[in-house]
C-alpha cells in the first residue's frame, strides 16, 4: 500500500477522479497491526475499483484533526477530493468489515458519479 507522509501528497492522492481510500494508522496501534496479515490481499482484490494509501496519524496531526480522525484505524473514501463515506471508530476492524466498507464506498461513489 502506498504510504503518504505529507499533506500535499495526501491532497493529490484523494483529489484523483477515481475512488481513493485513505487508511489512517499509527505504528503503536495494536488494532492497526491486526490488519497487516490481510490488508494487502484486500487491496489487491479491490485494485480495479479503487486505490488505497496509508497515513500515519502521528505524521500528519493537523490533517487528522481537520478530518476529525479520533479513532484508529480509520478509513475514509474520497472521489475528486470530496469525502464519499467513512469507517471511523476506535475498534479493531475485521477483514469482513473492511470489505463491507469498501463495497459500500464503491456503491456510493458510483451513485455520486452517475448523478453528476
Amino acid at each position: 500500500m502506498q504510504r503518504i507522509q505529507d499533506e500535499a501528497s495526501f491532497r493529490e492522492f484523494v483529489g484523483q477522479d477515481r475512488l481513493t481510500v485513505a487508511v489512517f494508522k499509527t505504528t503503536w496501534c495494536a488494532d492497526c497491526h491486526f490488519m497487516e496479515p490481510f490488508i494487502g490481499d484486500v487491496e489487491s482484490a479491490y485494485s480495479d475499483r479503487l486505490a488505497m494509501a496509508e497515513i500515519d496519524r502521528d505524521d500528519l496531526p493537523d490533517l487528522c484533526s481537520e478530518l476529525n480522525i479520533l479513532g484508529i484505524p480509520s478509513f475514509i473514501a474520497f472521489r475528486g477530493g470530496k469525502e464519499v463515506v467513512r469507517f471511523v471508530s476506535k475498534l479493531r476492524k475485521s477483514r469482513e468489515e473492511i470489505e463491507q466498507f469498501l463495497d459500500r464506498a464503491v456503491a456510493v461513489s458510483a451513485a455520486v458519479s452517475s448523478s453528476v
